[in-house]
């Protein structure tokens, strides 16, 4: 009985989790502001290309 009383008691599992729900959190932020910036540098680099070619 100890040992089922202990086991759940026991939050270790859970803390775990909870870091590895943060750590796909914080992964799927820097993905979005990745793919933001890639975005804007490819339309800057486009405008500066069509800048240079056009006289």
């Amino acid at each position: 009985m100890n040992v089922l009383k202990s086991f759940i008691k026991n939050e270790s599992g859970a803390t775990a989790i909870e870091y590895g729900l943060i750590a796909v959190g914080i992964a799927v932020a820097i993905i979005s502001i990745v793919k933001a910036v890639g975005t804007n540098l490819t339309t800057a680099f486009t405008k500066v290309n069509t800048g240079l070619v056009t006289p």
